[in-house]
């Protein structure tokens, strides 16, 4: 069995990496239209430490198929199930009005694993973007989906949704996917990506990374080479935070100059767009992110 890294203390977070957030008038109104139509948010699940800035700006990633993940992977804050439940059939509807009550221009749709449905909750998904689609017809949809085991089947049914943007998140290099993410696999993922590619070129397909879980600058860039094998457009690179004392270690701080050093390495790699800094996560200021990526007719001819 794989050995968790795991220290009995919180290492201190360099002074160029603190901030305080405090919440504001927006971000409570955001609170409210998310609770008042009974809706998930990994903002909280997975104790984002962007959330006031997102919510402040009317922003939020839903959180699709409970908040109980099947999955346990050791840098993630969302509960453990092993089964956890029946899907709200009611959930597409619902936030499909918060999207349209909050006027997003851009919605960020993702989801726990749910290993234990056959099909992965694909076709939940597929129904929560017709229901944005339906009340919001302008309003332009990023998924960010689980692995689906790799069947083939549900990934298409979410390509088939059309999605502007189709995000799968590597999280970490392949090394250490035995004790970062034990039911995941690393090709399984680039595979996911590819095909989402191969099946409609006109979507853009992106994934991200965590820095600080023990990777090395070069295992970063053999993962940038990877990915654009598998076409992918847009990367971002974070900083991993430890949720709690029970979760993988933080195991270094790249500097923010190091940041700018892996945004300048994906260009190189051919990305169409790299977001890379502490603060940087898979959604964080994911329209701003399509915006410079989008050279469109150059990304689908690709």
């Amino acid at each position: 069995m794989a050995v968790i890294p795991i220290s009995p203390t919180r290492p201190r977070l360099p002074e160029w990496f603190r901030r305080s957030l405090p919440a504001n008038a927006t971000s409570a109104e955001t609170n409210a239209i998310v609770r008042k139509h009974g809706l998930v948010t990994v903002c909280e699940e997975a104790t984002c430490p962007n959330r006031q800035e997102c919510w402040s700006k009317k922003a939020a990633t839903f959180m699709l198929m409970g908040d109980h993940c099947t999955r346990t992977c050791t840098f993630c804050d969302v509960k453990w199930a092993k089964a956890p439940g029946a899907l709200d059939a009611s959930e597409p509807n619902r936030l499909a009005e918060a999207v349209a009550e909050l006027g997003l221009r851009f919605a960020v749709i993702t989801s726990v694993n749910r290993d234990d449905l056959a099909d992965g909750g694909a076709p939940h998904f597929a129904a929560t973007i017709a229901a944005v689609r339906a009340k919001s017809p302008g309003t332009l949809i990023e998924v960010l989906t689980p692995d689906f085991q790799g069947k083939g089947d549900s990934i298409d049914i979410v390509v088939k949704a059309k999605p502007d943007v189709y995000n799968h998140n590597l999280e970490t290099i392949a090394r250490l996917y035995p004790t970062v993410r034990p039911q995941a696999r690393y090709q399984r993922s680039l595979e996911l990506l590819k095909r989402v590619k191969d099946t409609d070129p006109t979507i853009v397909t992106k994934s991200g990374i965590m820095v600080g879980l023990g990777e090395t600058d070069e295992e970063i860039r053999w993962l940038m080479d990877d990915l654009r094998k598998s076409r992918v457009d847009i990367m971002t690179i974070g900083q991993y935070l430890r949720p709690s004392l029970e979760h993988h270690d933080i195991l270094r701080f790249p500097s923010p100059e190091q940041f700018k050093q892996y945004e300048a390495w994906g260009k190189e790699a051919g990305f169409a767009y790299v977001a890379s800094g502490p603060y940087v996560r898979s959604s964080y200021f994911a329209e701003e992110v399509l915006k410079g990526a989008i050279k469109l007719d150059d990304i689908t001819a690709g």
